[in-house]
């Protein structure tokens, strides 16, 4: 593998960069790369941070294939750039020593529900702006999702506690164990001086297979198992049930803590897996064992009943999945655990906020919800999407926040 400098020698430095157009948070690469080249890390950092507050973390997480590395030109006939080896090591290097700047509170209370990738990005955006900010969240740290939904081995902790470090630092007051939307409900906020208020609490609600079986005592939930995996003892057979990341962060975490064989059931093909590639190799490399084409039906004590899926091209070029009844199978399992996607919990039903038909807050374009001066972002609105593309929507609703907080102060 090259070194960092020499995979940074490799971009031709586009005038028109396919690999910023398709970062959404159109991180500006060229120049990036540029600095780094010319020594000045601190200045490529800060460009990085400032354009996005989570790039030492996306840099690790992305989904590149799908974003920058997948549009590099050099990919066409070659190996593209890989220019997330060079934005973690600019953005590890700028968090670790970064000077809090000083910064002019202008004394506007805001408050920020959940701390995901959403929250901090708009706890960070908010700071540096000069404004109060108290932070809630309903576990005992920061990270959201990023702490209590990746395992370490894909993103080190040690980094959601460099953001929180240097969020502290810039004032923030952080609640921790504190679930908006129960004990504190949004209303509760603005007699207390919050200008607004911006709910970022994510959709920790598990998806249900709805099958006979799922309450036994040996199934759990990826999203339960992942927060705590040391509480859970799964046995020597673990089948996992979905074809995402969560799915495969949960099949790679139970074979490092539970030495377990792990078996993905899958009702599609690999072609059709939502888990970025990278990670489905790595799981392959480290031992999990897929099963494509196999639509879970019901959940017995000792394993899990399927049905084969036929694949079937339709006219048009399209394909749909028919399951194939002459065709069941059991897969063994000690333990099954499901990952078939996240909804909202009912934290928000009592907010007085309108919600979608999944539940979900419902926003306009900037990030408003029907109750004026609460905004919204992250996976409570779009459902689960990845961390580039909450911070990028997140900025976009920090604009139309600075701009409703400042209107009503004049």
């Amino acid at each position: 593998m090259s070194t960092i400098k020499q995979e940074a020698e490799r971009c031709l430095k586009c005038k028109k960069a396919m690999c910023s157009a398709h970062c959404p948070a159109a991180t500006d690469i060229p120049q990036v790369v540029q600095l780094f080249l010319d020594g000045k890390i601190k200045k490529a950092g800060e460009i990085l941070f400032y354009n996005n507050p989570l790039s030492a973390v996306t840099s690790i997480i992305c989904p590149h294939e799908r974003n920058c590395t997948g549009h590099c030109v050099r990919g066409i006939k070659g190996e593209p750039v890989m220019f997330y080896r060079i934005e973690e090591f600019v953005s590890r290097f700028y968090l670790e020593t970064l000077d809090i700047p000083e910064i002019k509170k202008n004394g506007i209370k805001v408050a920020v529900a959940g701390s995901g990738p959403a929250g901090i990005t708009m706890s960070l955006l908010l700071l540096l702006n000069g404004y109060d900010v108290t932070l809630f969240e309903a576990e005992d740290s920061i990270g959201g999702v990023l702490k209590y939904g990746i395992p370490p081995f894909r993103l080190p902790r040690e980094i959601l506690d460099m953001y929180k470090d240097i969020m502290l630092k810039m004032g923030l007051r952080f609640r921790p164990n504190t679930r908006i939307g129960t004990n504190i409900m949004i209303e509760d906020l603005f007699p207390d001086g919050y200008k607004a208020i911006f709910v970022a609490t994510g959709t920790g609600r598990p998806n249900k297979l709805g099958l006979i079986g799922e309450t036994l005592g040996h199934v759990h939930f990826a999203v339960d198992y992942l927060k705590s995996p040391a509480a859970f003892k799964l046995g020597n057979r673990v089948a996992v049930v979905g074809a995402g990341n969560v799915a495969i962060d949960a099949a790679r975490t139970a074979i490092r803590r539970s030495h377990s064989h792990v078996t993905i059931l899958h009702f599609m093909g690999e072609e059709n897996m939502t888990a970025n590639h990278e990670e489905v190799e790595m799981a392959q490399l480290e031992g999990v064992e897929f099963i494509h084409f196999a639509q879970a039906v019901r959940i017995k004590e000792d394993s899990v009943r399927c049905v084969r899926v036929n694949r079937i091209e339709n006219a048009d070029g399209t394909f749909s999945f028919e399951e194939d009844y002459s065709d069941v199978f059991d897969v063994p399992a000690d333990s099954v655990i499901i990952a078939i996607g996240q909804g909202p919990g009912a934290d928000m039903k009592a907010a007085g906020v309108k919600l979608t038909q999944k539940g979900l807050l419902d926003v306009n374009e900037y990030g408003e919800t029907t109750l004026p001066g609460v905004f919204a972002a992250g996976d409570i609105v779009s459902g689960p999407k990845t961390v580039i593309e909450a911070v990028a929507f997140t900025k976009k609703v920090f604009s139309k926040m600075d701009e409703y907080m400042k209107s009503e102060t004049r």
